[in-house]
């Protein structure tokens, strides 16, 4: 089985990133081990529909992202099946996600779509031009994690840690990354 671990977001609009700033924490400090499935982690950003011929490659799919809950405070976490999302959750949010809301059910109308799981976390700030995130969605980063390795390892993944960089470490040159190699800057 191949496994894809999807962070989408713009990171340019502060909490709106939290998706590709957390993927990118985790591919930082983390690797992870199975002897038969393949287990892949990727910065979606904004692309949506342009990922499709990435996606469909996979069998399984966890995107990790914003949500929209009405009546729920900022920070609060979600990881849910896509085909079962809680009554609570608003795709209205930002415009990525009706994108990649819209991406995903295309992929499933052509059959296409991998078995889909949703982490996200409920943003505070998405404003323009605010490279990092705020103390809620902070505070939210350790509760992803364990809610991620949870599921990990009830698909039998193992892991090792590799590193112990701070999510605030890799935000500052998060929209850079895939474009210059690490010692440019």
């Amino acid at each position: 089985m191949k496994i894809l671990l999807l962070g989408i977001g713009n990171v340019l609009y502060a909490d709106e990133g939290i998706g590709v700033h957390f993927v990118n924490y985790i591919q930082e400090n983390f690797e992870f081990h199975h002897p038969e499935h393949q287990f892949d982690m990727l910065d979606g950003g904004t692309l949506a529909q342009g990922l499709i011929p990435t996606l469909c490659q996979y069998d399984y799919l966890i995107v990790v992202d914003t949500v929209n809950a009405n009546g729920v405070a900022p920070g609060e976490v979600y990881f849910f099946d896509f085909d079962n999302a809680p009554p609570e959750i608003d795709w209205q949010g930002s415009a990525h996600e009706v994108e990649m809301l819209q991406t995903l059910i295309m992929m499933e109308m052509v059959g296409d779509r991998p078995k889909t799981f949703v982490l996200g976390v409920t943003p505070t700030v998405l404003e323009p031009m605010t490279l990092g995130l705020t103390s809620q969605i902070q505070a939210a980063v350790p509760l992803m994690e364990r809610t991620l390795f949870k599921h990990i390892d009830q698909l039998g993944f193992s892991y090792t840690r590799l590193a112990s960089i701070d999510i605030n470490t890799l935000i500052p040159n998060s929209y850079k990354r895939g474009l210059i190699s690490d010692e440019e800057y």
